[in-house]
């Protein structure tokens, strides 16, 4: 599939004026959450909103993050999101949930995200 990143912006949901450049985060849309160091997520305000969840990583170990909301911007898409306070050593990656939420896929040939199409909605029953 091909290995890129994006830039991205992360904003705290109640001071959506402040925010924050994430620079070369790995979109990875095998992984569920999106990851954001904890200096960066602190520098917006993001303030922490579930403690202590379990993640199991690829290789099998399991660890705990705590994961707060936060509005995020790259690549000309824009949602809310809940976000992992990443710690050294983690990735900053976009993960599938953010990507769902931009309505944006993954273009594998040019490496970039673009437009997924209408969003599903329920059918209309009379």
């Amino acid at each position: 599939m091909g290995i890129f990143y994006v830039d991205c912006e992360v904003t705290n949901i109640r001071l959506p004026g402040k925010a924050v450049a994430v620079r070369q985060m790995l979109v990875d849309s095998g992984s569920e959450y999106t990851w954001i160091p904890e200096a960066l997520l602190k520098l917006a305000g993001v303030k922490i909103a579930k403690k202590d969840l379990s993640f199991q990583m690829a290789n099998g170990q399991t660890i705990s993050r705590s994961v707060g909301y936060a509005i995020l911007r790259g690549g000309g898409f824009e949602t809310v999101d809940e976000v992992v306070f990443g710690q050294p050593g983690d990735l900053a990656l976009l993960g599938a949930r953010t990507l769902e939420g931009f309505g944006a896929r993954v273009d594998s040939r040019s490496k970039k995200l673009v437009a997924a199409g209408p969003h599903v909605a329920a059918p209309l029953r009379f």
